[in-house]
């Protein structure tokens, strides 16, 4: 699951949305579109980054013309777990992206870390039962 987990918290982000009510319901966006994974009706796009066993999001590189370009609208935060497939999911603004978002040098492109600043601006969309309660 290590090399596909970003293919696989986007279906799983895309199945979820699209079967529970009061939330946006996301389509793929089309192939090779850069930085959107998704796209809603009425809510634009969706960058989604998944987290599995490490410490940051996948990457967002910036625009090569304009650093401060307004890649998608929202950014979502898919957590996987090794014994469940969807964990958590939190939803940013591309505002709140930004304000929290730390610089991979070696990559040249934006992450952030699953810490309490990021969750803190997040809205939850999801949070898995944990096994005692489920």
């Amino acid at each position: 699951i290590a090399f596909s987990v970003g293919s696989v918290g986007e279906r799983l982000a895309i199945e979820y949305l699209g079967n529970t009510q009061g939330v946006p319901i996301l389509r793929s966006a089309l192939r090779g579109t850069k930085n959107v994974d998704a796209v809603a009706f009425n809510s634009g796009r969706f960058s989604i980054k998944t987290l599995c066993a490490s410490s940051k999001t996948g990457t967002i590189p910036p625009a090569p013309d304009d650093r401060a370009e307004q890649l998608s609208e929202h950014v979502l935060i898919v957590k996987l777990a090794e014994d469940r497939p969807l964990t958590s999911m939190q939803q940013l603004a591309w505002a709140d992206w930004v304000k929290v978002r730390s610089r991979d040098k070696r990559m040249n492109a934006w992450y952030c870390a699953p810490c309490s600043r990021t969750l803190g601006a997040a809205t939850l969309i999801f949070q898995a039962l944990a096994p005692q309660d489920a």
